[in-house]
């Protein structure tokens, strides 16, 4: 069977019956730093272990990208902080998102004492040593910050990405240059096109003998059916110990747009995998409070309850058609900007 109709062939309890193995190696992999999803206590963000990098992380993680969609600037600082009030501590960015303002903004929200409470990640699209170094410190430098937790190359969604990434003055002599001097933690890389390209980076990684902190990639409802990282990817990340990291919970809005589920339900089912972190885009108070009310609400699917979500959304999920990320340029920012690879 070909791996792309892996999953025309299961069914849904099958796929089902998967997603909640994942879950239970993740708590063998890691049972000190309680690996299963846990449910929202007293309104409050549940927090999670990033694989082996020894730190816990707010298990929903706010999206740069949105937030910089936001017309009012100030709303946005005060949305950002707002979530990190309310225990949403893990912020997501990049050194491409509007034009750098969305770094901006963040680097402004997390003054006064904010920085102090969160785990700060962005991102790089620059592929040779020169390129990311630069766009590393500009950051920096945006984020008014003297380190960045968690630096992540972007878009990875080439099939010679991987090589660029690693080729003599390629990016991760940039990287490992940055996290030398202090100024970045921790290394993973981004993609939403394919698993193969996922699957890909990590096998050059362990040819160089390096090991990414962690993965992000697209995780949701739809994502289960069609090209599927959460099948093809997830299992290996968890059982290395790397840090998952689901994004487009929703798709952009697409997947809502198939009229087979719920906001709601789409977040409690990501929160259901075994990921570290599932970041969602937030650039109105509503939306803040909606991913609040998912945290509060949240408790681990049974068997039963995973399956019947699965068998809804099968049928709209197979041609990946809400999942424009996957099958369309729609999403390729640096197709549509290629000067930022450098």
């Amino acid at each position: 069977m070909e791996r792309r109709d892996f999953l025309k062939g299961a069914t849904a309890a099958a796929a089902a019956e998967q997603i909640l193995s994942l879950t239970a190696l993740l708590a063998a992999a890691e049972p000190a730093a309680g690996g299963q999803p846990a449910a929202g206590e007293g309104g409050a963000v549940p927090h999670r272990p990033l694989g082996r990098a020894g730190v816990r992380v707010s298990a929903l993680g706010l999206g740069g990208a949105h937030i910089g969609h936001q017309p009012d600037a100030e709303l946005s600082v005060r949305i950002i902080r707002r979530a990190i009030d309310h225990g949403i501590t893990f912020m997501d960015n990049c050194w491409d998102y509007n034009g750098g303002q969305s770094e901006i903004r963040m680097g402004r929200a997390l003054r006064d004492g904010y920085r102090d409470k969160v785990f700060l990640m962005t991102k790089i699209d620059g592929r040779t040593r020169q390129s990311a170094a630069a766009q590393i410190d500009e950051s920096l430098t945006r984020l008014e910050t003297d380190h960045i937790d968690l630096m992540q190359f972007h878009e990875v969604i080439r099939l010679e990405d991987p090589d660029r990434f690693f080729a003599a003055g390629g990016a991760i002599e940039a990287l490992q240059a940055a996290q030398k001097a202090g100024k970045i933690r921790f290394i993973g890389f981004t993609g939403h096109k394919d698993p193969l390209v996922h699957l890909r980076m990590l096998e050059i990684a362990r040819k160089h003998q390096f090991r990414f902190d962690t993965v992000q990639m697209p995780l949701n409802v739809m994502d289960a059916h069609f090209r599927s990282f959460t099948h093809e990817v997830v299992p290996g990340l968890v059982s290395e110990g790397i840090g998952v990291l689901g994004m487009k919970c929703f798709g952009d809005s697409f997947i809502l747009k198939s009229n087979t589920v719920k906001p709601i339900e789409c977040l409690h089912y990501c929160l259901n995998l075994p990921v570290s972190v599932q970041i969602t885009g937030i650039d109105r108070q509503e939306i803040l409070d909606q991913a609040l009310e998912s945290a509060r609400t949240f408790h681990a699917f049974s068997e039963a309850e995973l399956a019947s979500l699965l068998d809804r959304t099968r049928p709209s999920a197979q041609d990946g058609k809400y999942e424009l990320y996957k099958t369309t340029s729609h999403f390729d920012g640096s197709a549509h900007d290629p000067r930022s690879l450098g």
